[in-house]
C-alpha cells in the first residue's frame, strides 16, 4: 500500500513539474519575424545556397528567455503576406509582450495585377488606393500603398499588446564592374517614415548594410552573394545581415527586446 501511495505521489509530482515547465515555456515572449525571402529563403534550409537573415538571428538571442519564430515567406510583399492568409495565423499567436519584426519592400515594386504574382503595392505611404482585377484570385481587389500595409501590421500588433519593429529591406548586390555602387532605396525611406509616424522602433537595416559594404571592397562584398543571384544572400551574407539587425537594435535604447540578446 505504501508503495502504491509512493508511486502516486511521484506521478503527481512529475505531472506538476511538467506543467510548471510548460507554463514557464509559455511565459516566454516570442519574437515573430515576417517578411520576404531575404528574411527566410525557401524553407530556411539553404536551398541553392541562399539564406535569409531570419534563419540566423535566433543564434544572437538567449532562447532560454525568448522564442524566435521565423514566419517570413519568399515571394511575398507587404500586400500579399496579408491578402494570401499568411498574416492571420501569426496574428492569432501574438500575445501581450511579444515582438514582431517586419521587413518588406523587395516585392512591393512589382506590378499590381500581373498574371505571375499580382503582389505590387502603390508607391508611397499615403492613403490612396486603386480597385483592380486580381488575375490570380480572379476577383476585384482594392490595393493600397506600401505604407498603408505597414500601418495595418503595426496597428494589428499593437491591438494584441505586441511590440512592432520595422526594418528597412536589405540592399541588393551592389557590385558592378568590380566596384561597390550603392543606390538609394525609396522603400527604405518609406519604411522609416511610417515607423516614425506610428511611433514604433525602426532599424535602418538597408543603410547599416550599405555602410558595411561601403567600408569593404568589391571582392569581399561579392562573397555575400551567389554568382547567379543579385538579391538573395548566401550564408555569410545572411549572418552579416543578422548581426547588423542586432547592431541596429542595440541603438534603440528603450527597446525591451535588447533584454533578450546574448
Amino acid at each position: 500500500m505504501k508503495t502504491k501511495y509512493l508511486s502516486l505521489g511521484l506521478i503527481t509530482a512529475f505531472v506538476v513539474l511538467s506543467s510548471c515547465i510548460v507554463l514557464k515555456q509559455n511565459e516566454k515572449p516570442t519574437l515573430f519575424l515576417i517578411g520576404d525571402s531575404t528574411v527566410k529563403n525557401g524553407k530556411g534550409k539553404g536551398d541553392g545556397s541562399l539564406w535569409g537573415w531570419g534563419s540566423f538571428i535566433g543564434e544572437l538571442f538567449d532562447t532560454n528567455k525568448i522564442n524566435v519564430e521565423n514566419d517570413a515567406l519568399g515571394g511575398t510583399s507587404s500586400r500579399t503576406f496579408q491578402t494570401n492568409g499568411l498574416w492571420e495565423p501569426v496574428l492569432a499567436k501574438i500575445k501581450k509582450g511579444d515582438f514582431v519584426m517586419m521587413q518588406f519592400g523587395h516585392n512591393d515594386s512589382s506590378p499590381l495585377d500581373d498574371t505571375a504574382r499580382a503582389r505590387g503595392t502603390i508607391k508611397g505611404i499615403g492613403t490612396e488606393s486603386k480597385d483592380t482585377f486580381n488575375p490570380i484570385k480572379k476577383k476585384q481587389e482594392t490595393v493600397y500603398t506600401y505604407g498603408w500595409y505597414l500601418r495595418k501590421y503595426i496597428n494589428d500588433i499593437k491591438a494584441k499588446g505586441g511590440i512592432p519593429i520595422v526594418c528597412s529591406s536589405i540592399p541588393r548586390n551592389p557590385v558592378k564592374d568590380g566596384k561597390v555602387v550603392l543606390a538609394n532605396d525609396s522603400y527604405a525611406k518609406w519604411a522609416e517614415e511610417v515607423a516614425k509616424a506610428e511611433n514604433v522602433d525602426f532599424i535602418p537595416l538597408n543603410q547599416l548594410i550599405k555602410d558595411n559594404y561601403a567600408a569593404a571592397n568589391a571582392d569581399l562584398v561579392k562573397t555575400y552573394f551567389t554568382e547567379k543571384d543579385h538579391t538573395h544572400t548566401n550564408e555569410a551574407g545572411a549572418k552579416l545581415n543578422a548581426s547588423l539587425v542586432v547592431a541596429g537594435l542595440k541603438t534603440l535604447k528603450n527597446s525591451k527586446l535588447n533584454n533578450y540578446l546574448k
